[in-house]
C-alpha cells in the first residue's frame, strides 16, 4: 500500500526551478520512496552500497559522467567529496531537476551542501508521516495516545510490524550505529542511558549540565551527544521566544523528539494504555502536537518558526509563532478531553502582553478530545481544537 506524501507536490515544484534538490530526514522516514515515486524515470544510486560508495570516492568524475541525465543519489552524506564534483557538473549543465540528493545526517550533509552547492540546491526535509497523511491513508489512530505510541514511521504501518519490535531494530540498526559512528562512543551502555534520559525530558525545559550529570558524562560531552541526536533527526531543541514581553524570560530550550513512538519506546512504554497513565503524558502530548506543526511547515517547503514562551513567574505558552510585524499565533497543548478553565491562562497573559504593545494574538488550545469550539467566554476567549486538527486550524487561519 502506497501512502501519498504531502511533500511530493513541493518536491515536484522545486524540481522545475532548481538543478539540485536535497531531501533530508531521519532514516526510514520515506525519502527514497518519495523521490523514486516523484521521479520514476530517474536512475537511483545508493551510496550505502560499498561498491558504489567506493567508486564515488575513487572516481567521482567517472560516476557523474555515467549519469548524463542526472540521478537520485541516496544517502549522499556517505560520500561528501562527491559534491565538489557535482558542483562543476551543475555549473556546466544547470537544467532544473537533474540531481536529487537524499541524506539522513543533517549536519554533515548541510555542511557539504552549504560549502559546495550554495545557490544551486533547494533544501527540503521529510519527517515521518503527518496526521493528514495518516488520515488520508485511513491509518490515523482513533485517539492521541495510540497515535503517539504508534508514531508515523511508514514501514511498520505498511508492513503491519508491531511498533516495539520495529523500533528495537531501528534503534540498534540506525540510532546507535549512526550516532556512535559520528561520536565514536566507546561505552554503549552509557549512551543508551543518555538516550533514555533524553526521552524522560521530552517536552521539558532542558538543563544540559543536569542531563550530563545524570548520564555520568561531562557538560561538553552531553552537548556533543545532543548535537549528534539533532543531526541524525532523533531529537531537536525548541527554542524560547525572546519577545521581551516580560522582565525576565526563560532562555533554555525544550527538548523534543521527532517521533513520539521512538520516545515512548525509550521510556519503556509498551502500550497506548500505559501512555494514558504515564506521568509524562502531558509532555508527550505536547511533543506530538509540536512535531505535527513542524511537519506542516516542512511539507510546504517552509522553515518552521515555532518557539515556546515562559517567563520567570511561570507564565507559559507551549507553542508560539511570531510574524514579522510582531503579532503571533499561539497554541497551548492539553492532553485531557474535558475543558478546564485554567487551560487558557497562559494564552490570555501572552495576549495581554502583546496587546500592551499594540499587537494581536491568534490563539487556541489543542486538546485530547474530539469537539471543536470557537472562541467564546466559555473557552476563555480562545478556540478549542481537537488534536487531529492542529495543522488544519493553522492553515485555515493563514487563509483568512
Amino acid at each position: 500500500m502506497g501512502i501519498r506524501r504531502q511533500l511530493e507536490a513541493t518536491l515536484a515544484g522545486r524540481a522545475s526551478r532548481w538543478p539540485v534538490l536535497t531531501v533530508t530526514g531521519p532514516r526510514q522516514s520515506g525519502k527514497t520512496t518519495l523521490c523514486r515515486a516523484t521521479f520514476p524515470h530517474k536512475q537511483w544510486i545508493s551510496l550505502e552500497l560499498p561498491d558504489i560508495r567506493d567508486r564515488a570516492e575513487r572516481d567521482p568524475r567517472g560516476l557523474l559522467r555515467s549519469l548524463p541525465d542526472g540521478a537520485i543519489l541516496d544517502e549522499v552524506q556517505r560520500a561528501p567529496g562527491l559534491l565538489s564534483y557535482l558542483q562543476v557538473d551543475v555549473d556546466e549543465r544547470p537544467e532544473p531537476g537533474r540531481w536529487i540528493l537524499t541524506g539522513s545526517h543533517n549536519l554533515l550533509l548541510m555542511q557539504s551542501v552549504s560549502q559546495t552547492l550554495a545557490g544551486r540546491a533547494a533544501l527540503l526535509s521529510l519527517l515521518p508521516l503527518s496526521m493528514r497523511e495518516l488520515s488520508d491513508a485511513h491509518l490515523l489512530a482513533p485517539d492521541w495516545q495510540t497515535a503517539a505510541f504508534l508514531g508515523g514511521w511508514p514501514a511498520p504501518l505498511v508492513r503491519n510490524i508491531p511498533i516495539d519490535e520495529w523500533l528495537a531494530s531501528y534503534i540498534a540498526s540506525y540510532v546507535e550505529r549512526d550516532v556512535r559512528e559520528v561520536l565514536r562512543v566507546v561505552d554503549l551502555a552509557q549512551f543508551q542511558r543518555f538516550l533514555r534520559l533524553c526521552a524522560g525530558r521530552a517536552g521539558q525545559v532542558l538543563n544540559v549540565t543536569a542531563l550530563g550529570a545524570d548520564a555520568g558524562i561531562t557538560h561538553n560531552t552531553a552537548e556533543a551527544w545532543l548535537a549528534a541526536l539533532e543531526a541524525s533527526y532523533i531529537a531537536f531543541r525548541l527554542q524560547p521566544w525572546h519577545g521581551n514581553l516580560a522582565a525576565r524570560e526563560v532562555k533554555a530550550p525544550k527538548l523534543l523528539f521527532w517521533d513520539t513512538a521512538l520516545c515512548c519506546n525509550l521510556l519503556g512504554i509498551r502500550s497506548a494504555q500505559e501512555l494514558d497513565l504515564h506521568p509524562l503524558r502531558g509532555g508527550l502530548f505536547e511533543n506530538l502536537i509540536a512535531v505535527e506543526l513542524q511537519k506542516a511547515s516542512l511539507n510546504a517547503g517552509r522553515r518552521p518558526g515555532w518557539f515556546f514562551w515562559r517567563d520567570h513567574r511561570g507564565d507559559e505558552v507551549d507553542l508560539a509563532e511570531p510574524d514579522a510585524l510582531g503579532n503571533a499565533t499561539a497554541i497551548e497543548c492539553k492532553s485531557g478531553e474535558t475543558w478546564a478553565n485554567d487551560w487558557s491562562a497562559g494564552l490570555k497573559r501572552l495576549a495581554g502582553r502583546l496587546r500592551d504593545r499594540g499587537k494581536n494574538l491568534r490563539a487556541a488550545v489543542v486538546y485530547g478530545g474530539t469537539e471543536e469550539r470557537m472562541a467564546s467566554p466559555e473557552t476563555g476567549g480562545v478556540g478549542l481544537v481537537p488534536w487531529t486538527r492542529a495543522a488544519d486550524w493553522l492553515r485555515e487561519g493563514a487563509r483568512r
